[in-house]
């Protein structure tokens, strides 16, 4: 999947950038802006102040707000009807200012934006699409031009529609809303830390789009992950000779560090659990499998965290972290170790997972294998179930004590386990 995230303040021209990009490409183009600027476009008709939160929110599911793609094109539906151009007025450019910066505003969006991504090859633009909407996107851009370059560009599109407008009105307001997207709290118009910065105060349309194509191709160019290449050439085998069954495949999330727990049957699990999911997932791998030359240059190609499991191994602690806060899966078993031919209620759980969900903020996502008898037998369907994923607030730690981290654990694997129909009655969780 290619996800190519453009930012930058307004009047840079990201959107007819985007757009041309696109076409070159023939991906799909998404105007995030024209989300914001459809839900302030519905503010100012109703009489709702775009920067009063309380009004805003109140108004959200008062109306209907649908994109979808017409001969490639992005349109906007606000209860029906087709946006337009109308969305484009500078009262409303304000507006979208003011509502993009309320978080249940952009909470609203947020789903809608990454469902398409996760989907489709896309291009993006907006203000936090490479820090916040698609932080793992595979190219992103700063795209971005002194303040009288962008005025001027804005001037002349508006006069060109035929709008009565000043170059003066036109600056104030894009001055104005620069330091609004630049300085608000929720999710601000800044460069991410892997987006190449461009200004194109000096570039012509065509100019600005081959150095942005340029970028792209350097990009794209860089192999995939060892561990995506294995994916492709391994996953569909190891899903047709285990008789896999994935389910909840829908609840896996497309971007973000998620936790991923499940019970622990046989050494296999990892192959099943990695095959059945399409993102990258770091696994921790015991101590021992990393002494052995050949397959401690696998493990590590597979982007695999040592562990010591002979007590709290703070480096394999500490590099989960770092990964889930870099926005990937991580791995983990609560077991500890492998329990064939046991029903998951009767196993004890170590307080680790509590530990690194606490530590990392990271939410978590359940999954379940499922085979007869809690063992594997050649020829015999395997399911392989993803639940819902766990809010990291719901799991009750507060002040980081041990006896929430086993608590939380407890909780984590209870849900996992209830995916397969068991409950957990378990009481002797001890720390990892």
């Amino acid at each position: 999947m290619l996800r190519i995230a453009i930012d930058g303040p307004g009047g840079a021209g990201k959107s007819s950038v985007a757009k041309a990009i696109a076409a070159r490409l023939g991906i799909i183009y998404v105007d995030t802006g024209a989300l914001y600027r459809t839900i302030g476009l519905y503010m100012l008709n109703h009489g709702i102040d775009p920067t009063s939160a309380p009004d805003v929110v109140s108004k959200l599911n008062d109306f209907t707000l649908e994109l979808k793609f017409q001969d490639g094109k992005q349109v906007i539906l606000l209860d029906g009807v087709d946006v337009g151009d109308t969305i484009r007025a500078p009262e409303v450019s304000m507006a979208a200012s003011g509502v993009s910066a309320i978080k249940e505003v952009r909470d609203y969006l947020l789903n809608m934006q990454r469902d398409i991504a996760a989907h489709n090859d896309v291009i993006m633009d907006g203000r936090d699409i490479g820090t916040v909407i698609l932080p793992r996107a595979e190219v992103k851009i700063f795209l971005t031009a002194s303040a009288e370059a962008r005025a001027m560009r804005r001037y002349n599109e508006l006069i060109a529609k035929g709008r009565d407008v000043k170059y003066e009105d036109v600056y104030r307001e894009m001055v104005e809303r620069d330091k609004n997207d630049s300085t608000r709290d929720i999710a601000p118009c800044v460069q991410a830390k892997d987006a190449v910065l461009i200004d194109n105060s000096n570039l012509n349309f065509e100019q600005t789009v081959d150095a942005i194509i340029s970028v792209i191709k350097k990009k794209t160019k860089k192999q995939k992950p060892f561990y995506m290449w294995m994916h492709m050439i391994i996953a569909f085998p190891i899903r047709i000779f285990n008789r896999i069954k994935v389910y909840g495949a829908e609840n896996i999330p497309a971007e973000g560090g998620y936790i991923v727990c499940a019970n622990h049957i046989a050494a296999k699990d990892v192959f099943l659990i990695g095959a059945s999911c399409p993102r990258q997932i770091c696994f921790l791998a015991k101590a021992e499998l990393f002494s052995v030359p050949v397959v401690r240059t696998f493990l590590k190609l597979m982007g695999a965290v040592k562990l010591d499991r002979t007590g709290g191994d703070v480096a394999a602690i500490r590099k989960s972290i770092e990964l889930l806060n870099e926005g990937r899966l991580v791995a983990i078993f609560p077991q500890g170790h492998r329990n064939p031919g046991v029903n998951p209620q009767d196993t004890v759980i170590k307080s680790g997972t509590g530990l690194i969900a606490y530590r990392s903020g990271a939410d978590i996502l359940p999954v379940f294998l499922q085979a007869k008898n809690n063992k594997y037998r050649l020829f015999r369907r395997i399911n392989v179930i993803f639940g819902k994923p766990i809010k990291n607030s719901d799991l009750g730690i507060t002040s980081g004590r041990h006896g929430e981290y086993e608590a939380a654990t407890r909780k984590i694997f209870g849900e996992i386990i209830a995916l397969g129909g068991y409950e957990f009655n378990d009481a002797e969780g001890k720390e990892n």
